[in-house]
């Protein structure tokens, strides 16, 4: 696996929604280097790139509450565990499950294991509300995929709070887990 700085020299092959998070980044100016892999499906794959990127990407979690009104894009540490009841005290919905494939697609052009971050560039009702965790914040970089779980991307975290996040056009909530 190698890293890349930028964008694929070539998009043939890509499709058109990593292309899209790549043109979103190189628009706003923002560096990143991006390493293509296997879809990054288990733990092991993951930890591969995390070490061939010199980070830890973290978790994606893309949930909702019992009724399907309120869906909710969680970011945080991937060696992190996620617990609902905690969650749900500091955001005031109960019953938090994760939100179902259609949705996901419909809300965020993403599929089950390539949940993003960049994918809020499809929300334009901002119908996802952006979670994050504190200790994603306190790490120097910040990694995801664009969209597609067969390629990763690093950023700065100075780029992507005060870069990425403002273009997305979504308000974020720090929550501490």
């Amino acid at each position: 696996m190698d890293v890349f700085e930028g964008r694929p020299v070539n998009p043939e092959g890509r499709l058109e929604k990593e292309v899209e998070a790549y043109d979103l980044l190189d628009k706003l100016g923002i560096a990143y280097q991006r390493a293509d892999h296997e879809p990054a499906a288990t733990m092991k794959v993951c930890k591969e790139i995390d070490a061939v990127l010199g980070l830890m990407i973290c978790k994606n979690l893309f949930l909702c509450n019992r009724q399907k009104t309120k869906f909710y894009l969680l970011l945080m540490p991937a060696d992190k565990p996620f617990r609902t009841k905690e969650l749900s005290a500091q955001i005031g919905s109960s019953r938090l499950s994760f939100g179902g494939p259609e949705d996901m697609e419909r809300l965020l052009n993403v599929t089950p294991g390539s949940v993003s971050i960049l994918g809020l560039m499809y929300d334009r009702e901002h119908q996802v509300e952006l979670l994050i965790d504190s200790d994603v914040l306190k790490e120097r970089y910040f990694g995801c995929h664009p969209c597609i779980n067969t390629s990763s991307v690093k950023m700065s975290t100075s780029d992507f709070t005060r870069r990425l996040l403002p273009a997305l056009h979504h308000e974020s909530m720090i929550v501490h887990l």
